[in-house]
């Protein structure tokens, strides 16, 4: 769905690389449910904007609740590892804690 060059969009690239910065304002735009976002400015960002987030470590947690995967874990080291995916070690801990790893 084009964004289109709105005030908006504008705004959030004076703030946030280009990228971040669409991804918030299509959520906007389209009143969507939940942002997946990672980077911490864009998180700050679109929680300021009343916009309800959610990161990879959320999006893995949900999935070994449901049962959709056996263990964050092996994940979460494969992200760290092969590419180059940054977590602080408190958040890592306590992800792994959350779901009983």
């Amino acid at each position: 769905m084009p964004i289109g060059d709105s005030d908006l969009l504008q705004n959030l690239k004076k703030r946030l690389d280009d990228g971040e910065a669409e991804a918030i304002a299509l959520a906007v735009k389209i009143d969507a449910d939940f942002l997946v976002i990672d980077e911490w400015k864009g998180r700050r960002v679109a929680q300021e904007l009343g916009l309800r987030i959610i990161g990879i470590v959320g999006i893995l947690s949900a999935a070994k609740r449901k049962s959709v995967i056996p263990q964050v874990k092996p994940i979460l080291d494969g992200l760290i590892e092969i590419v180059g995916f940054r977590i602080h070690p408190s958040i890592y801990s306590a992800a792994l804690m959350d779901v009983g790893e």
